[in-house]
């Protein structure tokens, strides 16, 4: 997922979606539940990413403003 159309409403929407496969499951079928754990784990890697570059713009927009607080 490119960095600059990453959305965090949408990653977290999926990440939703695989919490609601594991508990709609009476019995995981293993490798697809290691599939869906490394989606999770790509997800997470991606909105943390997402969440730095927003909270750089964030400074960014302070710095602009003169809010040095």
């Amino acid at each position: 997922m490119p960095k600059s159309t990453a959305n965090i409403t949408e990653m977290m929407k999926k990440l939703r979606a695989i919490t609601e496969w594991f508990e709609s499951q009476e019995e995981i079928d293993v490798e697809k539940g290691i599939e869906k754990v490394k989606e999770g784990a790509e997800l997470i890697k991606a909105s943390k990413e997402r969440l730095k570059e927003l909270e750089n713009e964030f400074e960014d927009v302070k710095k602009k403003l003169g809010d040095n607080d």
